[in-house]
């Protein structure tokens, strides 16, 4: 069976580590939060035919530093204009394992965001603005390439998701000395705390390890989110700040991808350590699609220790990635305008310097013992 396999094999700390990457990006205005479709922790998806995994992953993360380029504003958050955003989310999951190979993935986002700003209010005041709900839920397969019962030193998993427009990408709030003479008026809050997008979108997803030695491992996961749609159709307001923004006057639904490398070391039977990098991002341009449309892309290489326990079906797993470079590219408005003027320009976007990411997941085993059918039929015993 594959549990006792996992029992006698796979230690605490490789079932573990790879339980953080469905937490996702690194804090960032640019970056909204998103998480792999099928799922890409190693415990949750080694999993017997029947057994079921239920957890919630909560994450948090402050973004108030601002950078064009890979240059810091520090003068930002001196003078006090920096735009600061708080994300709170949950992400209830469930998996099932269908064979032992075969897995399926359940994920129901929900978030809690505020943005604070001076631009977004007529530069006067800095006000705050809301969002909270239901995100985009995700649902998807995944399969273990090689047998995990015969190949319990290294494996690769392949997943492939799907995306659904659950969230609302039109949650609006009161935004201050931008109404008509100057009064408030009720707008869509900013792309980066809306709890949806908007699109449907297709993710593409693996997971892998390795032993290194009888007590450590090398892990890495990764995703990319394919959002084929353009634009929905919502309102940012950007083209009244400056005519260049003319093109950003509509949100965009931009794709999203992020990748994990790292090591894992047992320190007891329960305990476990991990150390690893991530790099998570929002592209310029889309893989399917067209470009137009406002978006932040950005992207962010972060240092990514974390611990976990584990006590019989329960596990909780602690992640703090900390960021080590911080990017804000151009986006397409700022190509083109560099084009048209003859002068550099490149947008500037908010990132956090941490996140913190919890999870606490329980597995219920299938342990029924399947009977000969021929017993199952009291008329067939003698």
């Amino acid at each position: 069976m594959l549990s006792s396999f996992k029992k006698r094999v796979i230690p605490l700390f490789l079932l573990t580590c790879l339980s953080q990457f469905a937490a996702q990006a690194q804090g960032c205005v640019a970056i909204r939060h998103f998480s792999s479709c099928v799922g890409t922790s190693l415990e949750n998806n080694l999993l017997n035919p029947g057994d079921l995994q239920m957890g919630v992953n909560y994450r948090y993360f402050k973004s108030f530093r601002h950078f064009r380029g890979t240059e810091e504003e520090p003068d930002r958050v001196a003078n006090g204009t920096e735009v600061v955003n708080h994300s709170h989310s949950w992400d209830f999951a469930l998996t099932y394992g269908i064979s032992g190979r075969l897995y399926a993935s359940l994920t129901i986002p929900t978030v809690i965001n505020t943005r604070s700003s001076l631009y977004e209010h007529g530069r006067e005041e800095r006000n705050t603005t809301f969002s909270r709900g239901l995100g985009d839920v995700r649902v998807g397969l995944g399969y273990w390439v090689f047998d995990p019962g015969t190949h319990p030193r290294g494996n690769l998993a392949l997943g492939l998701g799907l995306k659904l427009p659950t969230g609302n990408y039109n949650a609006s709030d009161i935004f201050y000395n931008v109404g008509p003479e100057g009064g408030p008026e009720v707008r869509p809050v900013d792309q980066s705390i809306q709890p949806g997008d908007g699109g449907f979108g297709i993710s593409l997803d693996y997971q892998w390890y390795q032993q290194l030695a009888p007590s450590l491992y090398l892990y890495s996961g990764g995703y990319y989110l394919l959002n084929p749609r353009e634009t929905n159709g919502i309102r940012t307001f950007r083209e009244t700040l400056s005519p260049i923004l003319e093109n950003e006057a509509i949100m965009a639904v931009p794709d999203q991808y992020s990748v994990r490398l790292g090591a894992s070391l047992s320190i007891s039977e329960r305990i476990s350590a991990s150390l690893g990098g991530r790099y998570d991002a929002v592209p310029v341009k889309d893989l399917i699609g067209g470009d137009d449309g406002f978006r932040r892309p950005g992207n962010v290489l972060s240092l990514e220790p974390g611990i976990s326990y584990m006590y019989q079906n329960i596990s909780v797993n602690l992640n703090l990635p900390v960021a080590v470079r911080r990017e804000r590219p151009q986006s397409v408005t700022d190509r083109e305008t560099e084009l048209q003027t003859g002068q550099a320009r490149n947008g500037d976007a908010a990132f956090a310097d941490y996140v913190i990411n919890l999870a606490v997941t329980y597995r219920f085993s299938n342990n029924k013992v399947a009977l000969d059918p021929a017993l199952q039929d009291p008329f067939n015993n003698n």
